[in-house]
């Protein structure tokens, strides 16, 4: 194992982000005049609004959702703040305290606009359908007038504004299916107003105690990510060291994570009865603008796939190292051949902006600003948050991304993962703050296909059979982790929510639940030591999101169809991409998908997705 001194050296200098584009302190003075200048204006906009959009026309309810719409970016720009404050140090009690404070600061305010929706959503179908009809007459300059100067960047362009009710058709849609699910606007403000002090009180729990554990090993105190990087450190020695740390530190807060686990799940569970949801993952696709169907029709195709996709590939894993069976830490071991050098920070740029380029110069040219204008936080830091995330922020500032960069090939792949989530919400941000969000199920589109094309790039340069199996290899096991282990830890989180209805589910029990799965998934040549029951522990998504995780599933089987179309020379194929890109959150999947001819309601759209894995495994076993 490297020292730490000496990685560092190898990478180059990594980048750290820069929040002055958002503000420039923690206790800036613009930072508090915002609050304060949204505070007024939400309380104005209860008061000019409440009880009047049902007699509204529709010019005047299109000013009416402009205004809310500057109203939720200002607070949203000072949440990303504070969120993103906070991500870079955990373990600092003062940015705790002050991410605490703006989330509460912000909640009270949003509770004033609460009742917009709901009113919305208690306009009768026909009645809304005359105000589509209205003829536009609502100006940017009349939202700016009423909400002051700090709104201008978010009513800048005021085509959008005057383009009438019409311009905001999708957000009414997607607000409108939550319509048999709303409760009354009391309770409803109550549940708003109790987040920070509930869900979101255990969230922070979670984060925090994950970023203050220490994994001892060879005499060193490792961060999670440090830790969970040696999985695929090429000495095996290491990895079960690493393995073994990991196990046991979890186990030893295994009773919190349950308790948190149990809570969480639990809290879901009544505000879903109160909601009328039939399922624990009801909720979740709704959000995802995805019928049940087609989430059911994702599951059992990857299920089904199991076999010949994870079991296969592992057996041949474990011939390739020479043993009967792979232990548990050998699942992300590097291949013998494999010399997986350390790639030093500016070369994973080159890497990355150099595959964006052959596919479209757009693409590239706004992937090239995150790396230009400090938008990425890369190094490794005690106290960060592990793992990576695209962060969109606001529309009307750019999104930042976070890394735990440690100069191998899946961190390179990371960059390209998180980069294509950055360039996506780049450039969806003309939608506008309503409408420029992209349901999970299409926000990983962008980010896989970076991936994708990140790995055909450094495949074709490669030369070498064995490196070019081993790469294979390489894109085959993250292929799996997206696809085969998403769907398992879907599946894992189906059946703690299910059981949490009629009880506490203990620890052990969900050890019980995680290892059953574990072994359902990757098959019988992988052996799992005890302190594996324990892994489920730091899996932030289902804490944070519960039933996101399929979402990575869906997005790299869409993706592989995509990609196969691409290949192909299908038709404007890039300008199609950009189009699907920039439309955001306006259109639903089958919409996006038409002009490539795909369908993902079709049951052989998975399948085909499924079968590019499969290809990848039929050339590795050709190989030898």
């Amino acid at each position: 194992m490297p020292a730490p001194a000496e990685q560092a050296a190898a990478m180059g200098p990594l980048p750290e982000w820069n929040l002055a584009d958002l503000y420039p302190a923690p206790d800036s003075q613009a930072l508090k005049s915002d609050l304060d200048r949204a505070e007024a204006a939400a309380k104005a906009f209860r008061e000019r609004w409440k009880g009047k959009l049902a007699a509204a026309s529709g010019d005047t309810l299109a000013g009416a959702i402009k205004e809310y719409e500057a109203l939720e970016e200002g607070l949203g720009k000072a949440m990303s703040y504070a969120q993103l404050a906070y991500a870079g140090n955990m373990s600092d009690a003062k940015i705790a305290s002050f991410y605490q404070s703006v989330q509460e600061r912000v909640t009270t305010i949003s509770s004033e606009t609460l009742f917009f929706r709901l009113e919305i959503n208690a306009i009768d179908d026909a009645a809304l359908d005359a105000k589509l009809r209205s003829p536009a007459a609502y100006s940017a300059e009349a939202a700016a007038s009423t909400l002051g100067s700090g709104s201008a960047a978010a009513v800048e362009d005021g085509s959008a504004a005057k383009a009438g009710l019409a311009h905001y058709r999708p957000w009414l849609r997607d607000v409108r299916v939550y319509r048999p699910h709303q409760l009354a606007e009391d309770m409803e403000r109550l549940l708003h107003e109790k987040y920070v002090a509930g869900r979101a009180a255990w969230h922070r729990l979670f984060d925090e105690t994950i970023a203050a554990l220490r994994f001892p090993l060879d005499g060193k105190q490792l961060t999670s990510a440090e830790a969970l990087h040696l999985l695929s450190d090429p000495e095996r020695g290491v990895r079960e060291g690493a393995a073994k740390s990991i196990g046991q530190v979890f186990g030893d807060n295994v009773r919190l994570f349950a308790h948190i686990t149990n809570t969480l799940a639990k809290e879901k569970e009544i505000e879903d009865r109160w909601r009328h949801y039939a399922k624990p993952q009801s909720e979740r696709n709704l959000s995802n603008q995805v019928e049940d169907e087609v989430v059911d029709a994702l599951t059992t195709a990857v299920k089904a796939a199991y076999p010949k996709i994870a079991h296969r590939y592992y057996a041949l894993k474990a011939r390739w190292l020479g043993l009967s069976q792979l232990e548990y830490w050998d699942r992300n071991a590097p291949l013998p051949d494999d010399s997986d050098v350390t790639i030093p920070w500016p070369e994973a740029e080159k890497i990355v902006l150099d595959s964006l380029t052959r596919f479209s110069p757009e693409l590239a040219a706004i992937g090239r600003r995150f790396f230009e204008k400090r938008w990425i936080d890369a190094p490794v830091r005690p106290g960060k948050a592990p793992g990576a995330f695209a962060h969109p922020t606001v529309p009307s500032a750019h999104p930042y991304l976070l890394l735990n960069y440690q100069g191998k090939t899946r961190d390179v792949m990371t960059l390209a993962h998180e980069l294509g989530h950055g360039v996506h919400q780049v450039l969806a941000a003309p939608q506008g703050q309503l409408m420029a969000d992209t349901p999970l199920t299409l926000a990983e589109t962008a980010s896989v296909f970076g991936e994708m094309l990140t790995f055909r790039a450094l495949l074709a340069r490669e030369t070498d059979p064995k490196r070019r199996k081993a790469m294979i290899a390489g894109k085959v096991e993250d292929m799996i982790n997206t696809v085969i282990r998403q769907i398992a830890f879907y599946d894992f989180e189906l059946r703690v929510h299910i059981e949490r209805r009629s009880g506490e589910l203990s620890a052990d029990r969900i050890n019980e639940i995680w290892l059953g799965i574990q072994g359902e998934s990757l098959g019988p040549a992988l052996h799992f030591d005890p302190e594996y029951r324990f892994y489920w522990t730091y899996i932030p998504h289902f804490i944070h999101s519960p039933f996101y995780v399929y979402a990575y599933a869906f997005g790299d089987c869409l993706v592989n169809s995509l990609y196969a179309l691409y290949q192909d020379a299908h038709p404007d194929f890039a300008q199609k991409y950009l189009a699907m890109l920039k439309a955001g959150g306006t259109l639903r999947h089958k919409e996006l998908l038409a002009p490539f001819g795909l369908d993902a309601s079709e049951p052989a759209f998975w399948s085909k997705g499924l079968s590019v894995i499969s290809g990848l495994i039929d050339e590795l076993e050709a190989m030898g």
